[in-house]
């Protein structure tokens, strides 16, 4: 046998073992959920589909083999081993296509509300409520680089801090705004000045365990927060005039005060419009943050700590000034939420809540506001397309990602700064 067929028979080998793996994983990972299926007390084990679903994992991965051993697939398969670290430096005077864009975008998102359902409305407005979540976790974790697992308990701040202050101060959602981004912003302080001395893992247990005890006060502090009961929130008004069909005593109802017919949409119109205006404050705040000393700061401090305390800056001041930025959008975030929803109780704010945020900052783009904008709405929509697939909705979530990483390692979005041109005289 020559060579050339020597090599092409262990090929076939590899490819076939590598089969046979992936039908091993597939029969763990799909025969707990697909093969037994409960009935009553009992169960049936459906060992036909079972085996079906095996042995399309193991044709599809048999043929992936061998189309990349292929030269079109080792084509294929250099784009994803191919660096593509770090940040992307553009040319000088580059003007980004998004200028032209995003005029188009804003007046899209004016006109939507007028023509959206109260279901796509409502979809719309969680979006941008994870818009806000994933700008500020991305000041921490992708500019930063501090791994932040209890991003949630800011969220909850602000979200119980309109509850309990109108309960308790009669604060409506107006005075709550700012309040809460001050209130989210300390509590960032309080925790992140103790311990932003910390790195990595245990920085991320920290932050992972101060989420779990907001949580669990939420929880169990039945006299002041209502426990798992929760907390009902008051709708917004606007100049006084209440978004209801009747408004509460000494109050003016919006459409008799315009003499329009009553819209029951008329306050998630509202909150939609006001939220519109916060997210484009934020993207603004942003984008001028990282082209100032403190945004160059974060970035080096993620690259390389090491060098840039050597060069004399404050790492822990320099982190808390992240920690408490980001905490304070939170905060807003949690403001817009408790009035969209109406009522809050300490189920919304749980670990998962931090992971699916981390996700959209991974998912996105370390760092890319544009990615992470755009990964908000995949992962807030995505779960409301995929209904029909209630049972199997988290694994095709799961798969997504993972598809991702390997696809896109660096986000769907990277980084990107403009270059700019030695001046004539100056050294480079």
């Amino acid at each position: 046998m020559s060579l050339p067929a020597k090599r092409a028979a262990l090929n076939i080998r590899q490819s076939i073992t590598e089969a046979i793996l992936a039908g091993l994983i597939a029969l763990i990972v799909f025969g707990p959920m697909v093969g037994v299926v409960l009935n009553g007390y009992s169960f049936d084990f459906h060992a036909l589909r079972l085996v079906w679903i095996i042995l399309t994992v193991m044709a599809g991965r048999l043929l992936i083999g061998l189309f990349l051993q292929t030269a079109p697939g080792r084509r294929w398969l250099s784009r994803f081993t191919s660096d593509n670290g770090g940040v992307y430096v553009r040319e000088p005077g580059y003007k980004s296509r998004l200028r032209w864009v995003l005029p188009l975008l804003i007046l899209l998102g004016a006109l939507f509300p007028f023509v959206a359902t109260k279901y796509l409305l409502t979809v719309a407005i969680l979006g941008l409520i994870y818009v806000l979540l994933g700008l500020g976790l991305n000041i921490v974790v992708g500019l930063a680089g501090l791994l932040d697992l209890g991003y949630v308990a800011f969220y909850a701040i602000g979200a119980y801090g309109l509850a309990l202050g109108y309960q308790y101060l009669g604060l409506g959602f107006w005075s709550m705004l700012p309040l809460a981004a001050i209130m989210a912003g300390l509590a960032g302080a309080i925790l992140g000045f103790p311990v932003l001395r910390m790195h990595g893992d245990y920085l991320a247990i920290v932050t992972l365990g101060f989420g779990e005890i907001i949580r669990l006060i939420l929880n169990n502090w039945l006299a002041f927060t209502g426990g798992p009961n929760g907390v009902s929130v008051p709708s917004p008004t606007f100049f006084g005039l209440e978004f209801g069909r009747r408004a509460r005593e000494g109050g003016v109802p919006i459409h008799e005060f315009l003499n329009i017919a009553y819209n029951p949409n008329l306050k998630f119109i509202f909150i939609y419009g006001v939220l519109i205006l916060v997210v484009l404050m934020v993207l603004y705040i942003k984008h001028r943050l990282t082209r100032m000393p403190i945004g160059r700061a974060w970035e080096a401090l993620r690259e390389d700590e090491i060098a840039c305390r050597a060069m004399g800056l404050n790492h822990v001041l320099v982190k808390l000034s992240a920690f408490t930025l980001g905490a304070s959008t939170a905060g807003i975030a949690g403001v817009f939420f408790a009035t969209y929803q109406g009522f809050v109780n300490p189920t919304s704010f749980t670990f998962f809540e931090s992971a699916l945020i981390l996700a959209i900052v991974v998912l996105g783009g370390m760092g890319s506001t544009v990615g992470v904008v755009i990964a908000a709405f995949v992962l807030t929509v995505a779960p409301e397309l995929l209904r029909s697939f209630a049972e199997y909705r988290v694994l095709l979530f799961g798969i997504l990602m993972v598809v991702m990483m390997i696809w896109r390692p660096r986000g769907l979005i990277r980084i990107s700064r403009s270059g700019f041109a030695p001046r004539k005289g100056v050294a480079p």
